[in-house]
C-alpha cells in the first residue's frame, strides 16, 4: 500500500462514513476525523492504524476489534465479506440450483446485526441464505452446514477473544463436509472481498430476503449430540458455567436428553452477556476465569467443573485437588484430549472386534491432533491398532484427517462426533467426558485415578505452555527471526537434537510459521505466533515411560520445568 498522508486518510474515512450503515461507527469515525483536522497527533495515529491496512481474511475468516475503518470489525467490513463469499460460491457453483449458506451468531456485541447483514447481502447476490432462529453455539452452526446440506456456513463470533472483538468464521459444505475453509479457498474468497471493497460501496450492494431456519435444526443437533452418551450408571455432582456465553440453553437440553441430572450453575455467568462482566478474558484458560466456578464447586462439593467458552466450541474441565489453593485443578487440554481419545479408541476397537475388522473403507479409524498437542495420542492410537495423524494447528486441518474418529487440540478443542460436526464442539465433548466420569464413578474410581491409569499404560505425558501477549506484533516476528538466525544448542540444560523449521513445508505440511525443537530424550518444544490473538505461543511436551507412577511423574515434570524456564529466558 502506498504511503498515505492525513489528507488521504481523511478522504478515505469520509468515503467510509458515506457507506457505513451503522450510526455508532459513523459518529465515532467522524469525531476522529474532526480531531485530525484540528492537528491532534493521537487521532492522526489512530486514523492511520484504521486505514493504512485492512483486516485480513484468512483461514480463521475475519476477527478483530469492533470499530470503524477497514482494519476493524464493523458492518461495512462484514457486508464486504458476505459479498465476497457470495461471489466465490457463485463462481464455484456447478449446477442450476443457486448455492446456499446458513448463518449463525452468538451473544457478542453486534453479532445479530452482523449475521443479518451477511444473510441479506448474500441473498441479494443470488445465494439462498438461511439464518439460524436465534443466538446459538458455534457447534450448532457447524452441524447445520451438514444437516441442511448448504454450500457454506458463516458463524458470527470471536469465540473467547476480549469483549470488544467479533468475527466472521466460514465453513464449506459439499466435498469439504462442513469443515472450516483452508487454502486455496481462503485466498480466493479474500480476492473476491478485495474486488468488492475496491469497486462497490456497501450502500450499492443489493440486499435480499433470507429464510429463517426452524427449531428443528436445533432439535436435530440436540438428538445427535445426546446419542453419543452412554447411559449414566452414576450421576457425578457437576458445576457448569457458560462463561457469559450461549452454551447453557443447548447444553441443558442435551444433558436432559442424555439422562444426566441438571448441574449446579454458576449463576453470575450463565446468561449471554457480551460485556463479560465477571472475567478479564472470557477464556477458561486465562488466570482467574474459573474462580467463580471453583467457588460454586466448593460449595456444592462437586466432582467435576464443566466450562464452555462463550460460543461453546471449547470445553474446560476441573477436578477436586487438595493440593490446589482453590481446591480444584483445571485439567490441561492435553489431559482431557488424551482421556477422550482413549475412550474413543476403546469404543472403536471394541466395535471393530465385534464386527470382525475395519469399516468398509478399510480404515481402522484415525485419531488426530495438532502438532502442538500431546504426542500421547499417538501412543493411544498405536496401542489400539488405529491410525494417527498430526496436523497443523486448527480444526480446519484436524477435521480433514482421513478416517477421523476423534480429534483434539491442546487449546481446549475436541471433536468427538465427526459424523455430524466437523469442528471442535464443547457441548458434545462435555457429554463424552461426563459419560466417562459416570462410568468411573459407578466403578468407584475418579478422573484423577484414570489419569494415573493412563500414565501407567501409555506413559506419563506432561505439557505446559508459555504464552506471551504483546501490543506490538513486530516483537513476535523479531523473536521468530532471532530463533532462526541463532538456533539454541540446549535449553534448560537439555541438549537440542534438531530444529525443524515448518516454514519450509516439511513432512508434507503446508508452510507454516512454526519452529519445532526436538531434544535429547524425546522432549519437544513448538514455537509459533497465535493465529487469532496477539500472542507468541510456546508449547512444551515431555514423556516418561519407565519406572513407577511416581518416577514417571517426577521425570516428566522435571523435564517440562527445565524446558519452560529455559524457553522463558530465550524468548524474553
Amino acid at each position: 500500500m502506498p504511503h498515505l498522508t492525513d489528507a488521504d486518510r481523511i478522504a478515505r474515512a469520509e468515503a467510509w462514513i458515506a457507506q457505513d450503515p451503522d450510526a455508532e461507527t459513523r459518529e465515532e469515525l467522524a469525531a476522529i476525523v474532526a480531531r485530525v483536522r484540528d492537528g491532534d497527533a493521537e487521532a492522526s495515529a489512530d486514523l492511520a492504524d484504521r486505514f493504512d491496512s485492512r483486516l485480513a481474511f484468512g483461514t480463521a475468516g475475519l476477527r478483530g476489534e469492533i470499530a470503524a475503518g477497514p482494519n476493524r470489525m464493523n458492518r461495512v467490513l462484514v457486508s464486504q465479506g458476505a459479498a465476497g463469499l457470495a461471489g466465490f460460491l457463485l463462481e464455484q457453483a456447478t449446477d442450476a440450483a443457486p448455492p446456499s449458506v446458513v448463518v449463525g451468531y452468538d451473544g457478542r456485541r453486534n453479532s445479530e446485526a452482523f449475521a443479518r447483514d451477511v444473510a441479506e447481502v448474500m441473498a441479494g447476490a443470488g445465494v439462498r441464505a438461511i439464518l439460524l432462529p436465534r443466538l446459538l453455539p458455534t457447534p450448532v452452526l457447524a452441524f447445520a452446514v451438514r444437516h441442511l446440506d448448504t454450500s457454506a456456513g458463516v458463524m458470527i463470533t470471536a469465540s473467547h477473544n476480549p469483549p470488544n472483538d467479533n468475527g466472521m468464521k466460514v465453513y464449506l459444505g459439499g466435498a469439504d463436509e462442513g469443515s472450516q475453509i483452508v487454502a486455496p479457498a481462503d485466498a480466493e474468497i479474500a480476492g473476491q472481498i478485495d474486488r468488492v471493497a475496491a469497486t462497490t460501496p456497501v450502500t450499492e450492494l443489493p440486499r435480499g430476503a433470507f429464510e429463517t431456519a426452524g427449531e428443528s435444526v436445533v432439535d436435530a443437533y440436540v438428538a445427535a449430540t445426546a446419542a453419543i452418551a452412554t447411559a449414566p450408571a452414576a450421576q457425578p455432582r457437576v458445576v457448569y458455567t457458560a462463561m457469559h456465553g450461549v452454551g447453557w440453553e443447548t447444553m441443558r437440553r442435551v444433558l436432559e436428553a442424555a439422562g444426566f441430572e441438571a448441574p449446579d450453575l454458576v449463576a453470575e455467568q450463565i446468561e449471554p452477556d457480551g460485556r463479560f462482566p465477571t472475567v478479564a478474558f472470557p477464556n477458561p484458560e486465562e488466570p482467574g476465569a474459573m474462580d467463580l466456578s471453583f467457588a460454586a464447586a466448593r460449595e456444592a462439593g462437586a466432582d467435576l467443573v464443566i466450562a464452555n467458552d462463550p460460543d461453546a466450541d471449547r470445553l474446560a474441565v476441573a477436578i477436586p485437588d487438595d493440593a490446589e489453593p482453590e481446591g480444584y485443578r483445571r485439567l490441561t487440554g492435553n489431559e482431557v484430549g488424551l482421556l477422550l481419545g482413549w475412550q474413543v479408541a476403546e469404543q472403536v476397537a471394541g466395535s471393530q472386534a465385534a464386527a470382525g475388522g475395519a469399516d468398509a473403507s478399510g480404515s481402522p479409524g484415525t485419531l488426530a491432533c495438532s502438532i502442538v498437542s500431546s504426542p500421547g495420542l499417538e501412543a493411544v492410537a498405536r496401542a489400539h491398532g488405529l491410525d494417527f495423524r498430526a496436523t497443523l494447528t486448527g480444526f480446519k486441518w484436524i477435521s480433514r484427517a482421513p478416517g477421523l474418529v476423534f480429534g483434539f487440540e491442546e487449546a481446549l478443542g475436541y471433536l468427538v462426533n465427526p459424523r455430524t460436526v466437523r469442528d471442535k464442539d464443547g457441548i458434545s465433548a462435555a457429554i463424552a467426558f461426563l459419560s466417562l466420569a459416570a462410568r468411573l464413578a459407578a466403578e468407584g474410581r475418579t478422573i484423577a485415578d484414570h489419569l494415573d491409569e493412563f500414565a501407567l499404560r501409555f506413559g506419563r505425558f506432561d505439557s505446559t505452555q508459555v504464552s506471551i501477549r504483546v501490543t506490538d506484533l513486530s516483537r513476535i516476528a523479531d523473536v521468530m527471526a532471532r530463533l532462526r538466525a541463532e538456533p539454541p544448542t540446549e535449553v534448560g540444560g537439555i541438549r537440542v537434537d534438531r530444529i525443524d523449521d515448518l516454514a519450509a513445508g516439511i513432512d508434507g505440511y503446508p508452510p507454516a510459521d512454526v519452529l519445532r525443537l526436538v531434544f535429547e530424550g524425546g522432549a519437544r518444544v513448538m514455537v509459533r505466533p497465535s493465529g487469532t490473538e496477539p500472542k507468541l505461543k510456546v508449547y512444551i511436551d515431555a514423556a516418561a515411560t519407565e519406572g513407577s507412577l511416581e518416577e514417571r511423574r517426577v521425570a516428566a515434570s522435571d523435564a517440562v520445568a527445565r524446558l519452560e524456564a529455559g524457553m522463558r529466558a530465550l524468548v524474553a
